[in-house]
């Protein structure tokens, strides 16, 4: 799975102008459904280019743009192994596409920047996570959101198994796990053989096969803040706390031996240690939110949230997922226009909140829209 990064984010928020289309659709794993996702992606990519037409750009200049997008459908591979959701994203200079571990409402627009609130609940306190599932044979991560978990494709740099780390060149130094006994909070502990090695070689061997996976995983955690669960037997834990670096490494974590487990049950039991983690730090947030309303620094107006956005004086943002209000922002009057439909140069102020709030280092939470404090579209908790 291709993981959309913090850098790759900023990258499209921050490219040059221009008519750009932004696609989003669900997509499915397996099963007959997986034969209809090609078909979806082709009708909205005829909305796309009717959009560019109606944009101003000739026949000739629509068809380029969208060629590299057309060409995926002729990539049977490509529909083969899909996640949940599907987002491309296409300019004149640019085309991505990233498969998610969460589907996608289906969503075409064509404006003049890329629209990426759909992608906000993979980068927002509301469900993200990782999953890192570690014995001596395996080494697994898992990119998950609340209902789904997509085993993501390790950097060459972290090694497939602790021979492959120790590059043992006499496989009788071969260093062995066995549990004597299931493995669980106050189970029996984890037993490491090692020809000529004592207890403590062997944790030094453990230690420095962890501390190249934390090395080999820098460039996917690097600008993260997810939370990460750890799944291993009992005595790892320890183990591999001391070789992280990664300050989002929850201090709860699956207790067993991972190998031959499926993603779906490591998934569910890591839901059960991050779920309650996410909620509560959203009813924190939530709180604060109402604590401050008495005192101005809240706004639910979208006029008043964008420009706020844009000088950088909002501090957590909830924003409705699968919600557009559309119009313009003009910086130089610091004026917001609000329309109850889009006119050719619109976009999402929604949208345009979020991200100059992330630009600006704010938290932007992008909920459903049930969950957005004193109800939808949007809401601001202000720094000053």
């Amino acid at each position: 799975m291709n993981v959309l990064s913090r850098d790759e984010l900023r990258a499209l928020i921050e490219k040059p102008r221009g008519l750009s289309v932004s696609l989003y659709m669900p997509t499915h794993r397996a099963g007959p459904e997986t034969q209809q996702d090609p078909i979806r992606f082709k009708n909205l990519l005829q909305k796309a280019e009717e959009g560019l037409l109606r944009s101003g750009l000739r026949a000739g200049e629509v068809k380029g743009l969208l060629e590299p997008a057309q060409d995926l459908l002729q990539d049977a591979l490509f529909w083969r192994y899909q996640g949940d959701g599907l987002a491309v994203f296409c300019s004149q200079e640019v085309f991505r596409f990233y498969c998610a571990p969460e589907g996608f409402k289906e969503l075409v627009v064509v404006t003049d920047r890329f629209h990426i609130k759909p992608l906000l609940h993979l980068f927002t306190g509301d469900g993200r996570f990782y999953l890192l599932a570690l014995s001596q044979n395996q080494v697994r991560l898992f990119q998950c959101a609340r209902h789904s978990a997509s085993e993501v494709d390790l950097p060459e740099a972290v090694p497939g198994d602790i021979s492959d780390a120790l590059r043992y060149d006499a496989p009788e130094k071969q260093l062995q796990l066995h549990t004597g006994a299931p493995v669980g909070k106050g189970g029996g502990a984890a037993i490491f053989h090692g020809h000529g090695a004592g207890n403590k070689d062997a944790r030094k061997d453990i230690l420095q096969y962890f501390r190249q996976i934390d090395r080999g995983l820098h460039d996917i955690f690097c600008q993260e803040q997810a939370p990460l669960v750890l799944a291993g037997v009992d005595y790892l834990f320890s183990i591999y706390r001391e070789a992280n670096t990664y300050a989002h490494l929850l201090d709860d974590g699956i207790s067993g031996n991972p190998e031959g487990i499926k993603a779906e049950d490591l998934h569910r039991r890591a839901w059960g240690i991050v779920g309650p983690y996410f909620q509560e730090a959203q009813q924190k947030t939530a709180a604060q939110y109402h604590q401050s309303v008495p005192v101005g620094r809240t706004s639910r107006n979208v006029k008043a949230i964008v420009s706020a956005a844009y000088h950088g004086r909002i501090e957590t943002l909830f924003v409705a997922v699968g919600l557009q209000r559309w119009g313009i922002f003009d910086l130089e009057t610091n004026k917001v226009h609000v329309r109850q439909k889009p006119k050719p140069g619109d976009e999402d102020l929604l949208d345009l909140a979020a991200i100059q709030t992330l630009l600006h280092g704010g938290a932007v939470y992008a909920v459903e829209p049930e969950s957005v404090p004193d109800g939808p579209p949007i809401a601001a908790l202000f720094r000053f």
